[in-house]
């Protein structure tokens, strides 16, 4: 257990509230913000203000604008401002007041679009990321090299983390902004509403493939790697197997006892063909194997959204 008070951002979301409720039943003493009505991370003025006020020891950075492909393509100006200015800003704050640790909290889309799988963490230099999470990836690509700098010049403790799409209760179901997984249950689920299912039509080819990771999986890497990681280096956080998008949506609809047909719209873009990760790294520095089945994950949070 590491000492001191942790500030932890973004808890408004899945991810968040789950490292949050995991860092409380561990006993450390934990301050949370939920969303920018409480403090707008883009301006440095407020960052500021919530150090003077919380003065933490330790930062884990969740928050972000974030989305599927969509939402990406609509904003990206926003996405690649926002991101860049909410995480720059806190680590520049951390560093002035000499914090003990900064988590990094990246993302796979920072990965060049053509990268050989499985992905490994000195590969994510080598070209541009897929275009339509582009300006998300750049962003916290540049806050990964700020980390990887501060340590260089100013011996700052950051750590950087790149999880895989991530899934499970309290995820993102807004059908304008969801990811992958709630956005096909929502689809089946509004085409299971007659009772003869109507077509489920899918972004796509069904062709690209995707990597998943249980949020109970990711939050365990992330307060796992607070705790034991001293390296700036990048590190992949995932379960390293992939699935193409077409078994996805067919495993989800057999869990969802879909009957109706599947129509994919060959117009939409797949996004990235491949997303798998070199997960050794994490292993390795720090022990962290991903525990949850992809279909155990997908029945848990099928269990939870049928509860709402």
């Amino acid at each position: 257990m590491i000492e001191g008070k942790i500030l932890v951002t973004g808890t408004g979301g899945f991810l968040g509230t789950t490292v949050l409720s995991k860092l409380i039943s561990r006993g450390y003493d934990v301050s949370s913000l939920s969303g920018s009505s409480s403090c707008d991370l883009r301006l440095q003025t407020e960052v500021d203000s919530l150090f003077e006020k919380e003065s933490p020891d330790i930062v884990i950075h969740l928050a972000g604008r974030v989305g599927g492909i969509g939402i990406n393509k609509e904003n990206p100006g926003r996405f690649l401002y926002d991101n860049l200015m909410m995480g720059a800003n806190l680590i520049e704050k951390a560093r002035q007041n000499n914090c003990k640790k900064f988590v990094m909290v990246g993302t796979v889309c920072s990965y060049p679009k053509y990268t050989e799988v499985p992905f490994k963490e000195d590969d994510i230099w080598n070209g541009y990321p897929e275009e339509t999470n582009a300006p998300y990836g750049i962003a916290k690509k540049t806050l990964m090299q700020m980390i990887i700098s501060y340590k260089e010049q100013y011996g700052f403790n950051g750590i950087n983390l790149i999880p895989v799409n991530m899934y499970g209760p309290h995820d993102n179901f807004n059908p304008n902004s969801s990811h992958v997984i709630p956005a096909i249950i929502l689809k089946i689920k509004n085409a299971m509403k007659q009772e003869h299912h109507e077509d489920l039509e899918v972004w796509g080819t069904g062709s690209a493939s995707r990597e998943f990771l249980y949020v109970e999986d990711s939050a365990e890497a992330i307060i796992s790697a607070m705790e034991n990681l001293e390296d700036p280096r990048p590190v992949n956080i995932g379960t390293g197997n992939e699935i193409k998008i077409f078994d996805l949506v067919n495993m989800i609809a057999g869990e969802m006892g879909f009957k109706g047909n599947i129509v994919w719209d060959k117009t939409k873009p797949d996004g990235q063909p491949r997303r798998c990760l070199d997960t050794s790294r994490a292993k390795e520095l720090f022990g962290f194997e991903a525990k949850t089945s992809l279909q155990d994950g997908i029945r848990k949070t099928l269990e939870w959204y049928e509860s709402l």
